[in-house]
């Protein structure tokens, strides 16, 4: 296999990941979007073996390679395969961490082995080994954001874990004096020793330029509230594409590049767009402990007010005399994996000549665009499912919206001043005539904020868990 060759099948697999990144900007076509990345990475990958082959003159490296392969992508198939809907941004973090991971070791064995990797004529009676300037500071600078990447993610993945193993990292985030100016002379100090590293090829000062990269991943996200995950899933998303770019140049990848600059560039427009929708400033994101304060400080023991209950009869007989009926999906949906009873309560509502939609916040749940693959994992028509800014206008018009397990998005707070979801855009569910909202209780969001949502007049509160009372109101219905 020549160079040539090589070069233009990477630059196919590279058409495909734009064209598969085109294809799920949206739903109609994201199923087009996953083949087409899935043959890119099929091209890449077997490019990649016949390139090992070549340059080792034996297939010892490729054994190696394809081990990999079977153990890493067996792992993968099963989690995907058994994953519940609700451990999804778990995995998509565990994901991330292990992307930043590999960016670390790959860079580390380029470092150690310089010549294995065609970066530097192998040293003979000491003299050689040398790695161009160039090629030193984009390995410092990939290691250092695989690292930050890998122990933020790990952070990420616990604030999001439901396990109690993990209470220290979740929902509140843990603030200390001088956060901020920890960070800015940890990140000092990592510049420091990427210049050394570039000026001396200090093996030593590539191992602190990656220490400083692993405590850093930590400093930046533990300070984060748990409300604020979403955004932090997505900017992890991007640090582990602009990670795997700064070691594809130093391997000379243009594969790896265009793949990593890809992740990169849409992991940082999806925080931007998170960032708007939670009234965020996005350099706030890239430092760390944004909305960390504010969430401290709104925490706390909620307020014991009465509100009013009703049961699923009271919900059938409403909805039965609608005509327009909205509903917003929340994490409680994910965790009763109630998608599917709604999908058959809203096709029951649909036949009694009901019109019937589902309004989706762009940070709804724990990881962007959670609810619409809940969604579109039962088979709700896309025709039916509308973002926030397309949505909102029509509140006031409908007769019933429906709260399934969602809170922080539809919370009134987020126009006072001085809460900690201030100016953060919501669905504007208290302007239908009448609100049902269904929680298991009246606990606070993620973000630790009573809801005066579910303390209007118009409002009735039906407690229990999502999917049992979608599967009571459609019996009722019937």
């Amino acid at each position: 296999m020549s160079m040539n060759l090589v070069t233009l099948l990477y630059l196919v697999a590279s058409v495909c990941f734009i064209q598969a990144l085109k294809g799920l900007s949206h739903p109609t076509t994201s199923i087009r979007g996953n083949l087409f990345g899935m043959v890119g990475m099929t091209i890449a990958v077997l490019t990649t073996a016949a390139l090992i082959v070549k340059l080792a003159g034996s297939g010892l490296g490729l054994a190696w390679v394809l081990l990999g392969l079977v153990i890493g992508g067996g792992y993968g198939a099963w989690r995907a395969k058994t994953v519940e809907m609700t451990k999804m941004p778990e995995l998509v973090a565990f994901f991330h961490s292990m992307i930043g991971l590999a960016a670390v070791l790959i860079a580390g064995a380029t470092v150690t082995e310089p010549w294995a990797f065609g970066i530097a004529e192998h040293p003979v009676n000491g003299v050689g080994g040398a790695i161009p300037g160039g090629n030193r500071i984009e390995l410092a600078l990939g290691a250092f954001i695989g690292a930050v990447t890998f122990s933020g993610s790990v952070i990420a993945w616990g604030k999001l874990s439901g396990s109690s193993k993990f209470r220290l990292f979740q929902g509140t985030p843990v603030v200390f004096p001088g956060q901020h100016l920890l960070n800015l002379a940890l990140g000092l100090a990592a510049v420091f020793f990427i210049f050394g590293f570039w000026h001396s090829q200090s093996s030593m000062d590539f191992v602190l330029v990656c220490l400083l990269g692993l405590i850093i991943g930590v400093t930046l996200i533990i300070p984060i509230g748990g409300a604020d995950m979403p955004v932090v899933v997505s900017m992890l998303n991007s640090y582990s594409g602009w990670a795997a770019a700064g070691i594809g140049f130093s391997l000379n990848n243009s594969a790896l590049i265009i793949a990593g600059s890809l992740v990169g560039a849409s992991g940082a427009i999806l925080s931007y767009i998170m960032c708007k929708a939670m009234n965020r400033s996005f350099f706030s994101v890239i430092l760390g402990g944004f909305g960390g304060e504010a969430v401290t400080a709104s925490a706390g023991a909620q307020e014991q007010r009465p509100v009013k209950t009703g049961s699923s009869d009271d919900v059938a007989f409403m909805l039965s005399n609608a005509d327009s009926v909205i509903i917003v999906p929340g994490y409680g949906l994910a965790v009763a994996r109630a998608q599917h009873a709604v999908k058959e309560l809203v096709d029951k509502l649909t036949e009694r000549g009901i019109d019937v939609k589902y309004a989706i916040h762009p940070v709804a749940g724990r990881m962007p665009g959670h609810m619409n693959v809940l969604l579109a994992e039962a088979e709700v028509p896309y025709d039916q499912v509308f973002e926030m800014e397309d949505i909102n206008g029509e509140f006031g018009q409908a007769d019933v919206a429906i709260i399934l397990g969602a809170n922080d998005v539809v919370n009134p707070a987020a126009l006072q001043k001085g809460t900690a979801i201030y100016g953060m855009p919501i669905l504007e569910a208290y302007k239908a005539r009448s609100v049902i909202v269904n929680k298991r209780s009246m606990a606070a969001g993620y973000a630790g904020l009573d809801n005066e949502l579910f303390y209007m007049d118009k409002t009735m509160m039906v407690f229990g868990d999502a999917k049992k009372v979608v599967e009571d109101i459609a019996k009722a219905i019937e």
